[in-house]
């Protein structure tokens, strides 16, 4: 079943547009309060609150993990998220782009660009034999979150954005 906030990481020869986000890196990164891009049924924990749809309209609190759907939009997440202030974002390393030079480097307390291409999960938990196709950022919200990319244990390069 397709829900909103879930977005395409590959290309249009894969049979699904529904990625999920590697289950490591949430483990790397710690606990979040919300994510509001969730899948029904998830196959692992990744916030204590979920959205699976409207995402974009509804209220945003504490701790965000965001892996916004891939395209046209993702930079409306991103600006949410970085009015919200305090989360992490999951997306492809387009640095070029508006949505970067509006809501990523302006804003954003720290990247980590992501060392090789990501493997992200189909909704039932296994993951893609095809890796995501570009590089992948993370991108911190607030200065703790900053703090959680600089001292992770995902390889890649850390730049503080403070």
């Amino acid at each position: 079943m397709k829900k909103n906030g879930i977005g395409s990481h590959h290309s249009a020869k894969s049979r699904t547009d529904e990625w999920l986000s590697p289950p490591w890196i949430i483990e790397a990164l710690g606990k979040f309060d919300l994510d509001p891009c969730s899948y029904d049924p998830m196959p692992w924990n990744i916030a204590k609150n979920a959205y699976c749809e409207m995402g974009l309209e509804l209220t945003w609190k504490g701790r965000v993990w965001l892996n916004p759907p891939y395209g046209k939009e993702t930079g409306l997440w991103l600006k949410k998220l970085a009015d919200h202030g305090n989360g992490i974002a999951l997306t492809f390393a387009r640095t070029e782009t508006a949505m970067f030079f509006e809501s990523v480097w302006p804003r954003a307390s720290a990247i980590l660009f992501i060392k090789g291409r990501l493997h992200f999960h189909y909704p039932d938990g296994t993951m893609a034999k095809a890796n995501s196709g570009a590089p992948s950022c993370l991108i911190a919200y607030g200065s703790e979150n900053a703090v959680c990319l600089e001292e992770c244990d995902i390889a890649g390069k850390f730049i503080d954005l403070r």
